[in-house]
């Protein structure tokens, strides 16, 4: 495995700063601009188009989204990746920590998110994408 070019690296961290800034700011447009027009967040046994974006991220609690610098496989204008998290909900400090599963896309407008998926990493010692436990979590729109 060859390492990535560098400008597609600094490219992609930027892109997947901006996400978690997003996140943490409550800021749906712009965590909705780092994805491709078809792309997709999968958690909770579910997977959410673009167009379910905002009333995902309204669902989701608010606090600081503290991700770990990824790990990148790229082979020209697509790749995958890795990254960690650790999410502190605002007013309780309670964490949830995992990483995401990304699939990465050169668009016009540069590097995109094209597939975002999480994997929780529970006290257990188990793995999971997650379970609907939140009623305001919407049902994603069929495609």
């Amino acid at each position: 495995m060859s390492d990535p070019p560098m400008a597609d690296v600094i490219e992609l961290e930027q892109l997947l700063a901006r996400y978690a800034v997003g996140m943490t700011k409550d800021d749906v447009d712009a965590v909705v601009a780092v994805f491709t027009p078809d792309g997709t967040y999968s958690a909770f046994g579910d997977t959410y188009p673009l167009v379910d974006f905002p009333t995902l991220v309204a669902a989701a609690p608010k606090g600081l989204f503290l991700v770990g610098p990824p790990v990148f496989e790229l082979d020209g204008d697509t790749g995958r990746g890795e990254q960690p998290l650790c999410f502190v909900e605002q007013t309780s400090h309670d964490m949830r920590i995992g990483y995401y599963t990304d699939t990465y896309r050169r668009t016009a407008e540069g590097w995109r998110l094209a597939t975002r998926s999480m994997t929780f990493l529970r006290k257990s010692g188990a793995r999971d994408s997650g379970r609907a436990h939140d009623p305001t979590r919407p049902q994603p729109t069929p495609r």
